[in-house]
């Protein structure tokens, strides 16, 4: 659906469908960010302010966790081609920034804004659809794109190290398989969704799957990708 245009879609599986926003990213792949053509280098995302509210603070960073509300609108006639009001019952989106979850010309107009600001960016096609365009979304080949985005919130991310370090109950620096299923325990009894017996096991082995790249039965600050070169 046209709807979906701005949010890049991983390939998930119905089981770790609902998952706490925690771990999520532990169990998807993230997809890269789709930047076609050549010519990224030389072209830029252009940024306008429209409000910036007196109290800027936190400022996003690479990693946060970002609630918005954005319409898109194609450059060359101005038609609008995505409403963020008008999908899941008018709720802002969700998304982590910097990692892919949405295209990388938003990627990088998201950066250092703070809550309750607005901002007017106009997109390049390498930084958005590039030479494909996606016909899904009514998005022509080589279309530039142009983005109203107002920012209610701004979050530590999944792959913060608070988040590292609240599910690495023994402070070790790394990931086991105890700590995680009883991490996952505990957020699949806090949101009190109805879920199939194997769900937990099936979404454990997955997690470890997609994150122990060496196979030592462990997930590594590294190999868990803690955002913004934060120290743990």
């Amino acid at each position: 659906a046209a709807g979906t245009v701005p949010r890049r879609r991983s390939p998930a599986s119905d089981m770790v469908r609902g998952l706490p926003l925690l771990l999520l990213p532990l169990a998807l792949l993230v997809a890269p960010a789709r930047a076609e053509g050549g010519t990224a280098a030389a072209e830029e995302v252009q940024i306008e302010v429209l409000h910036l509210p007196e109290a800027c603070s936190p400022k996003s960073k690479k990693g946060d966790l970002l609630n918005a509300h954005y319409d898109g609108f194609l450059a060359s006639d101005g038609s609008k081609f995505y409403c963020s009001r008008t999908q899941n019952e008018g709720h802002p989106k969700w998304f982590v920034l910097g990692v892919g979850q949405v295209i990388k010309g938003l990627d990088i107009a998201m950066m250092n804004m703070c809550p309750g600001e607005k901002r007017k960016v106009t997109i390049p096609p390498s930084l958005a659809y590039g030479q494909q365009g996606y016909a899904q979304g009514k998005i022509p080949p080589n279309a530039t794109l142009i983005f109203e985005i107002e920012l209610y919130a701004v979050n530590k991310g999944p792959r913060s190290v608070e988040a590292f370090n609240q599910i690495d109950k023994d402070g070790d620096k790394k990931l086991s398989e105890v700590e995680i299923s009883q991490y996952l325990k505990e957020e699949f009894a806090r949101d009190g969704k109805k879920r199939h017996p194997s769900a937990h096991d099936e979404i454990l082995a997955d997690i470890f799957k997609k994150n122990d790249h060496d196979g030592d039965g462990f997930i590594s600050a590294k190999e868990y990708n803690v955002y913004q070169h934060d120290e743990l």
